[in-house]
């Protein structure tokens, strides 16, 4: 709903009261007027491979017959950061108790990981983890977890396609296990737990039955309303903090020399003042490119603390536009060669080639993750320009030095080809709400001016010609 008189925020009585009375009035405030009859709603699951791709579990099993997805689950898995709340794991847990009262337990391995440790010791005082333990369910240390790739599983052979239903905020390809054949189906946590007890993509707990330890058959019933803090109060565990040294400044921090895990963090070069004049394009990027497509989690978290040794996975999931078949590769232009684009990269930094990457619309969603934002500005990335951000990553672009701009025109993306180079122009008068002008020389010796915007404001632009935010801090 878009208000056309009003502060969108503003609670006006007087307006809801109105249009409550007479819906036709809503037009001289609103620009559309969307009304849900809730008691219609029901459990939606999302999947796989996008959060985007969702349907009421009604419609679930004939997706299924209709796109061949694998009905058996393989795991399925509840908590992280998301969905784990002390709420969350009483819905969930009401789901349990209903099912151990039948004497049934889960057909499938069900993974549970509390959203922290108070929200671990609360749920273990007031009986929600036990109840989960009873049907069958493991409780993971509170972490990321297979949420974010920590999560290794020896039972699939490589390659093997599976299911798996979770609770967590991100399906991408690869994403929790490595596995690109790993489909991930996300639902609520209550909605999983039915599904692991019902073993099948497919199961319906509004409509289907489950069959109890006498052989009786039985239906789940939506869970109670649960509290969002518990009656008594949460648990505080005091010994999970460990204070900074009071003498920190005077503490040494010492780094094996050859370690892959470890590295010193070095400041990213400032900005040298001048214009980006004929740079070469890493990779146009077509379609979807989200965090986990830039900077792949899984196997590469090892080495996290290393900015060297986790930039050799830059951009492996992203789709080249001119070589869809090739994911994670582009045209090397010193020897013409495909190949992957983080070797490209090390390449062109060696020979000081600073380039661009060109991405497609909604560039960087999924997560806040940094090392999206580091590994490119590491390997001399020195701009990123896209049809439309993600906003958290278009902001951590800007902490990094990189520059993020988006086409005036989204058509223009349209104009650039594989062996262009780009010129960006007026970087000196870079200003809050001024464009920039990009040549875009063509390998035929055509050229093509278009127009670039930007959202810095007068802060963020400074972090720019500092190198990085994180520069200009240790600068004052």
């Amino acid at each position: 709903l878009a208000n056309k008189y009003r502060d969108l925020f503003t609670l006006d009585k007087e307006i809801e009261q109105e249009i409550t009375k007479e819906r036709e009035k809503a037009q001289h405030y609103f620009d559309q007027l969307i009304e849900i009859d809730l008691s219609s709603l029901e459990p939606y699951i999302v999947g796989p491979h996008t959060p985007d791709l969702a349907r009421p579990i009604s419609k679930m099993a004939s997706d299924v017959n209709k796109n061949n997805y694998l009905d058996t689950i393989s795991v399925a898995l509840i908590g992280s950061c998301t969905n784990s709340s002390y709420e969350d794991m009483s819905r969930a847990s009401d789901i349990a108790e209903q099912a151990k009262s039948k004497g049934v337990k889960v057909k499938v391995p069900l993974q549970i990981t509390p959203g922290s440790e108070m929200i671990h010791g609360t749920i273990e005082r007031d009986g929600q983890m036990n109840a989960l333990k009873d049907i069958g369910a493991n409780v993971l240390a509170n972490a990321c977890g297979p949420c974010i790739g920590q999560w290794n599983r020896p039972e699939l052979k490589k390659g093997e396609p599976n299911t798996i239903v979770t609770s967590y905020n991100r399906n991408f390809p690869g994403r929790n296990d490595g596995s690109r054949e790993t489909m991930n189906f996300i639902g609520s946590p209550e909605l999983v737990i039915a599904l692991a007890l019902g073993g099948k993509l497919s199961f319906n707990p509004l409509t289907d039955e489950l069959i109890a330890n006498d052989g009786s058959k039985f239906k789940l019933i939506p869970p109670k309303v649960a509290p969002e803090i518990p009656s008594n109060g949460f648990v505080y565990n005091q010994d999970v903090y460990l204070p900074p040294n009071t003498e920190s400044q005077n503490v040494d921090v010492l780094i094996d020399p050859n370690s892959s895990r470890l590295q010193k963090l070095e400041p990213f070069p400032q900005w040298d003042g001048n214009d980006f004049e004929k740079l070469p394009i890493l990779v146009k990027i077509k379609g979807k490119c989200t965090t986990d497509h830039i900077s792949p989690a899984g196997p590469w978290l090892m080495y996290r603390g290393h900015l060297d040794k986790i930039s050799d996975n830059l951009l492996l999931g992203a789709v080249n536009a001119f070589h869809e078949d090739q994911v994670g590769k582009g045209k090397n232009i010193l020897n013409h060669e495909m190949e992957l684009l983080a070797h490209i990269a090390r390449e062109y930094k060696s020979r000081k080639i600073r380039w661009i990457i060109i991405g497609d619309s909604n560039y960087g969603e999924g997560s806040s993750r940094e090392h999206a934002a580091m590994t490119p500005r590491y390997l001399d990335c020195c701009a990123v320009i896209s049809r439309s951000f993600a906003r958290i990553h278009e902001t951590n672009l800007k902490k990094q030095g990189i520059l993020a701009l988006t086409f005036v025109n989204p058509k223009d993306y349209d104009k650039i080809l594989e062996d262009d180079k780009l010129s960006i122009l007026g970087l000196k008068n870079l200003h809050e709400g001024k464009h920039l002008t990009c040549i875009i020389h063509h390998s035929n010796a055509t050229d093509d001016e278009i127009l670039l915007k930007h959202s810095y404001n007068s802060s963020q632009v400074q972090w720019f010609k500092a190198g990085s935010a994180l520069n200009l801090m240790r600068s004052k």
